[in-house]
């Protein structure tokens, strides 16, 4: 038998719980859990007070320090010499370390916020004790609240724990990364530093990095559509090759090709380098058999830009094409036959069934995944930090090469010389901006998303 839940009437406002409820239901609005201890819901109740109360303790002792310190991360910025009179000596004064300020700062306004929800969960559980009482309904018992946590709301028990690591793994780190942006944390203030606003947008933008950022951004959009594009088609192609009727061993050829992407991509990467290397195989080979009259620089500190930006596309053809082919082949594997024979029968040449047929079909299922690889590829730092490193170097630009793109743009600001860590942060915002608003424009005008 199925236990039937409670239907309640129009829920009452908090006004009118507040003026006409018990003493317990007024006191919930201070002390939570009190009206849930007073229906005997135990487990509730003592959850609810038992959470404030440690709130309350962390609060006083640590919650109001951390975020009266976050308004200026820290009073004493740089190191200082200081008599003290009692003792008759100098002492050094060390500024305060705003990187554990503003940690613990954002820290106490996620907690605070927390608490903020929890206490409106407290108010309508309190709202809906007061409903029952006054309607006479049935309220449930300790034992049925325990039972309804494995029941009707088990899934609010399961996603309990990925919450909090959402909270701490992801939304922590992010929000605190956002906030470094709207401060001057460098190289210069590495302990203590300060709240500067907009001044490192202002100088990615428009001040002494935007000279490098537009470049570098053109690059990265230049790659992002040319890395994704070539491995799509060209694993299409690769896929209707191989399922064609005149091709044998099937399973072989795409075995051949799997394992490529089976190989970790830090070692074809790096093995790749090593082959396009000014005394690599590949130049000694073109020089054996005399088509060279020079080694070729493909992708040192010295390379011609334009070569090194044309082979980290090829080499990434090389290790994203099997992934295309392996998805293409089992949308050709499914494409109606009757289709493609009745084009064939009305005198469809093969061009023109790939192109009215068998491309709009691999497109319509693809194309989520064009996205998905097209924002991959914007922050794709292994095939351009593991192959070129971001050579050849630009004297042009801040800390950044021909082939960087924004996120190892982003890497070398944070551990280069520089360590402007401030101007990473506000890279990471723009990324993620850029990521998002094109996923946002492109998803939603295929027709994935317009049949789904």
């Amino acid at each position: 038998m199925f236990r039937r839940k409670n239907k309640l009437p129009p829920a009452a406002t908090y006004r009118e719980v507040w003026r006409k409820g018990d003493w317990t239901t007024k006191l919930s609005f201070f002390v939570m859990g009190a009206s849930a201890l007073k229906n005997r819901q135990w487990v509730k109740g003592a959850a609810f007070l038992i959470t404030e109360v440690a709130f309350l303790i962390w609060l006083v002792f640590s919650g109001i320090s951390s975020l009266s310190m976050l308004s200026n991360l820290g009073t004493l910025k740089t190191k200082k010499v200081v008599f003290d009179q009692s003792q008759g000596v100098y002492l050094t004064k060390l500024p305060d370390n705003s990187v554990v300020i503003l940690l613990f700062g954002v820290l106490a306004v996620i907690l605070l916020i927390a608490m903020v929800g929890l206490y409106w969960v407290n108010l309508r559980s309190t709202r809906k004790l007061y409903v029952l009482n006054r309607d006479h309904g049935h309220i449930e018992t300790n034992g049925e609240e325990l039972a309804s946590l494995l029941d009707e709301r088990l899934h609010s028990v399961l996603l309990t724990i990925p919450i909090i690591g959402i909270v701490a793994f992801t939304i922590l780190p992010t929000v605190y990364m956002i906030s470094m942006a709207f401060t001057n944390y460098d190289s210069h203030h590495s302990i203590g530093f300060s709240w500067t606003g907009f001044q490192a947008f202002h100088n990615v933008l428009s001040g002494d990095l935007a000279g490098t950022f537009f470049p570098v951004l053109g690059w990265t959009l230049i790659w992002a559509v040319c890395a994704t594009a070539t491995t799509f088609f060209f694993g299409v192609l690769l896929a209707m090759l191989i399922e064609s009727k005149g091709i044998k061993h099937k399973a072989f050829w795409r075995t051949m090709f799997i394992i490529v992407y089976a190989v970790p991509q830090f070692v074809s990467l790096l093995m790749m380098a090593q082959f396009l290397d000014l005394q690599g195989p590949l130049n000694n080979l073109l020089l054996s058999w005399h088509w060279i009259a020079k080694p070729i620089n493909f992708i040192g500190a010295s390379a011609n830009p334009l070569v090194a930006r044309i082979t980290v596309i090829v080499v990434n053809m090389w290790v994203g094409i099997p992934v295309s082919m392996l998805v293409s082949t089992a949308i050709i594997q499914n494409l109606p036959e009757d289709q493609i024979e009745a084009a064939r029968m009305d005198g469809a040449n093969p061009f023109q069934v790939f192109k009215s047929i068998t491309f709009p079909q691999i497109l319509f299922v693809m194309a989520p995944s064009l996205i998905q690889q097209f924002i991959g590829n914007i922050n794709n730092f292994n095939v351009i930090y593991l192959l070129t490193g971001g050579y050849p170097m630009n004297n042009n630009y801040s800390g950044a090469g021909d082939t960087d793109l924004l996120v190892t743009w982003l890497y070398n600001l944070t551990f280069g010389q520089t360590q402007r860590y401030n101007a990473s942060a506000v890279l990471g915002i723009l990324i993620f901006i850029i990521s998002a608003v094109f996923s946002l424009f492109a998803y939603r005008r295929t027709n994935a998303f317009k049949e789904g």
